[in-house]
């Protein structure tokens, strides 16, 4: 499935949710066709949302935390779920997670990295890695409680870095490091293979992959 697919998918529930959320109906509860178009609505974003994604995602997690609630806020918080997964779709964030979400002989992102790297493919597992640190840096941001957009837009990667290392979850040489990581990842993104070698696509994998166990989110 193409990524504009699944931003079309996403968008037709989310405006499906916004006008049932619009309507009088659920807002008060006296109209039980509308509350259990509501509760629909819901499940079919709860399902959107974990089909399009890898299990374990933060977009997993956060649209977990919507069961429990009452018809009207789960819907409300789904949307909110899906609409950011949506904009990071488009936004590019999640470039790879097609090729990731049905990948039954890698378990993760890293893993995937790993077996691309040992088959010769060092362009394409720095830019998989690349991308598992990116989603890894906005978990953390989420987790602790660090924006993850400014006026309606993701924010870029280099600029939540900056956000956790202000916000303490850790230090400045962390910060460079991650920034190198990143400028290793760009470099592969826009065809610039010459800039790093195996041994450094080697290095980014362990690396990314020790500083997910150290700083969890």
């Amino acid at each position: 499935m193409a990524i504009e697919d699944m931003v079309k998918q996403l968008d037709e529930l989310i405006r499906k949710a916004e006008s049932i959320s619009d309507g009088p109906g659920i807002e008060y509860g006296h109209d039980p066709d509308a509350v259990a178009e509501a509760e629909v609505t819901a499940n079919r974003l709860e399902t959107a949302v974990t089909r399009l994604t890898m299990k374990g995602s933060v977009y997993v997690e956060q649209i977990q935390r919507g069961r429990g609630r009452d018809t009207k806020n789960r819907l409300r918080h789904n949307q909110q779920v899906a609409t950011t997964l949506r904009d990071d779709l488009h936004a590019g964030w999640t470039e790879t997670v097609v090729e990731l979400v049905h990948a039954d002989t890698y378990s993760d992102y890293l893993e995937m990295a790993d077996g691309l790297l040992t088959k010769g493919y060092k362009d394409a597992a720095a830019v998989i890695t690349g991308t598992s640190l990116e989603v890894h840096v906005r978990a953390l941001c989420v987790k602790n409680g660090v924006t993850t957009a400014v006026t309606g837009k993701p924010k870029k990667a280099d600029t939540m870095n900056a956000d956790l290392k202000k916000a303490g979850v850790y230090d400045g040489l962390r910060q460079k490091q991650i920034m190198a990581w990143m400028g290793l990842r760009n470099s592969a993104a826009h065809g610039d293979y010459g800039d790093y070698d195996k041994d450094d696509v080697r290095q980014f994998i362990d690396g990314v992959q020790a500083f997910m166990m150290k700083y969890p989110a």
